[in-house]
């Protein structure tokens, strides 16, 4: 930022000036006379100390007139007009005051707008700020050369609107006062406003969607510096900041030109280091979604303004993808690369690497930004996942296995679709489990009677499943299974399907083709000699099921079978009187 102004200053003013100097030098020497003795000196030291004490008494003259000489004030309305100008918003400055010893300008009370179309309050507000300022200049021609401004704890507002847009996009832009010059491309130039080093300190960061009564994401301690800050070119600049709730960020790299059509397209290539963020409090989703956890990440973003590059890797602890979910004891880390149109705000997943343990799977696909809302458009695929790495999961997703139950051993096998907000997802798709245990859970003695027709004595409080598939689907508003197919050697083929509420009440309606003479026996008498088998409900919660035969459907089945038979012998019978009565 270049100033060249000039103030003139009244002889009466400079005189008064000159006035206080010279008494405030008397009471200043008065001690340092009293002290020493002129007499017992010799002439040369004498002579050294008239020429040190009439330096020292100029410049402190100097130091103490100046700021007295040089009325500072004079400069704020230019200041006010360029930085206006430059930023293409309403700057207002309060006092200046000038400080030879630091060679600093003080301002009070600094207040940029924001652009209307987001708000009328400000869009950044700070009591003090300090600008750096080239002293010879200011003093021989009342110029002022900015070389460098602090900004001390400002106040700093954010605002997304629904179409994507954010009210920092139109600084140095389409709002300035005076219109951009032209190139010979027809192409804007951003306007000539240049620093050699500009610094936040402590200040605070409001993050919010425009037009919201929502609270907005406040990120504390922000610090930041850039130096030589300009709008027509590449500067470098550091950013650290306190997120929400815990953690910290830091971005450091470089950005610019700025974007005079939009400035969140500016270039960038930054390293980004986040430490121990808190994922439900960070403000990038839903709090009502359950989604939960702690994330360290490190990774980096490159943008032309139009495209953007960014990979990482993401580490999150005591996940939690549920609502009812708890938080997983084991962490899940994600190493990724994406593609983003920013124009077009969709984001594409060209890697996406997730490891529990030894267990690993891939995500593809990508969201877009639609509104208000990103919507996932993204395809999750885990073949043959080690079970033992997985079941300490199952919480992280709202899953309660039986009390006192686990799984161990055996293969999981997933292809899910994963669609809808990235705060309340719908995720659908086939799932398999292979030669596995669900140990510390006997499910012969929870379905009671009807597991005495398979004719066998469960040997074991286990139960071992050689193949067990269903199709999924997990929403906000409870989880679906249909085509439930279960292999228990022990029991038989267990089918169904059903529902599990948000609540986690369970309500699915099986059939059990129980092996042994007894079962077969049963669905005879039951007239279902070729029916898929015995009929039962699973009420009750996931931690706490009950296996309910249907009696009801059993007899029913009965009944049906003896008419059926009764039926089909008169209709035998009356055949044959038929036959003996024809010709």
């Amino acid at each position: 930022m270049r100033f060249k102004m000039t103030a003139s200053v009244s002889p009466a003013s400079e005189s008064g000036a000159r006035k206080i100097a010279v008494h405030t030098l008397q009471e200043f020497y008065k001690p340092l006379v009293q002290k020493l003795s002129w007499t017992k000196m010799s002439a040369p030291m004498k002579r050294n100390l008239k020429i040190a004490g009439i330096a020292v008494a100029a410049l402190l003259v100097l130091l103490i007139a100046l700021p007295l000489l040089i009325n500072v004030n004079s400069f704020r309305p230019k200041i006010e007009s360029e930085v206006t100008n430059a930023l293409g918003r309403p700057v207002t400055v309060g006092n200046l005051s000038l400080s030879i010893l630091t060679g600093t300008v003080g301002v009070d009370n600094i207040s940029i707008a924001d652009d209307p179309a987001f708000s009328q309050s400000p869009f950044v507000t700070a009591k003090s700020l300090s600008v750096a300022v080239k002293l010879m200049p200011l003093i021989f021609s009342k110029q002022l050369s900015v070389t460098g401004i602090v900004l001390d704890r400002p106040q700093i507002s954010l605002l997304k609107a629904g179409n994507g847009k954010w009210n920092f996009s139109s600084l140095g832009g389409a709002n300035a006062k005076e219109p951009p010059k032209q190139e010979k491309s027809g192409t804007p130039t951003p306007q000539n406003f240049s620093v050699a080093k500009l610094e936040v300190k402590d200040g605070r960061l409001n993050v919010g969607k425009a037009n919201s009564t929502a609270k907005p994401q406040v990120y504390d301690s922000v610090n930041a510096e850039v130096k030589d800050f300009s709008f027509a070119s590449q500067f470098p600049f550091e950013l650290t900041a306190v997120l929400p709730g815990s953690g910290k960020v830091n971005i450091s790299g470089k950005a610019g030109p700025i974007n005079p059509q939009d400035a969140a397209n500016t270039p960038l290539n930054v390293a980004i280091k986040v430490d121990n963020m808190d994922l439900a409090a960070s403000g990038f989703i839903d709090q009502a979604s359950g989604l939960g956890g702690q994330v360290d990440f490190t990774g980096t973003l490159v943008s032309d303004g139009n495209q953007a590059k960014a990979a990482g890797v993401l580490n999150c602890d005591k996940l939690k993808l549920s609502p009812k979910g708890s938080p997983a004891p084991k962490a899940v880390t994600v190493k990724y690369m994406v593609n983003a149109d920013l124009n077009k705000q969709v984001v594409t997943v060209t890697q996406g690497d997730v490891a529990i343990g030894k267990a690993t799977a891939k995500l593809a696909g990508g969201f877009q930004t639609q509104g208000e809302t990103q919507v996932l458009n993204m395809k999750f695929s885990a073949p043959g996942m080690p079970v033992d790495e997985l079941e300490a999961m199952l919480p992280a997703v709202g899953v309660a296995l039986p009390s006192g139950s686990q799984l161990q051993g055996g293969t999981l096998s997933a292809e899910l679709e994963i669609s809808g907000s990235i705060d309340q997802p719908v995720i659908a798709g086939p799932v398999r489990l292979a030669n596995t245990k669900l140990a510390g859970f006997d499910l012969g003695s929870k379905l009671g009677a009807l597991s005495a027709f398979t004719g066998k004595t469960p040997a074991s409080r286990d139960t071992s499943i050689q193949n067990a598939s269903l199709n999924a689907r997990v929403a906000p508003e409870g989880t679906k299974a249909d085509a439930i197919n279960v292999t228990i050697p022990a029991l038989g083929v267990i089918t169904g399907a059903g529902t599990i509420s948000p609540t986690g009440a369970l309500d699915f309606r099986m059939l059990a083709d129980l092996q042994g003479g007894g079962a077969g026996a049963l669905a005879q008498r039951a007239g279902r000699e070729n029916a898929n088998g015995i009929p039962f409900s699973i009420q009750g919660t996931t931690s706490d099921p009950k296996f309910v035969p249907d009696v009801g459907s059993i007899a029913g089945s009965a009944a049906r079978g003896a008419v059926q038979k009764a039926v089909s012998g008169e209709t035998g019978a009356a055949g044959g009187l038929l036959r003996k009565r024809r010709p």
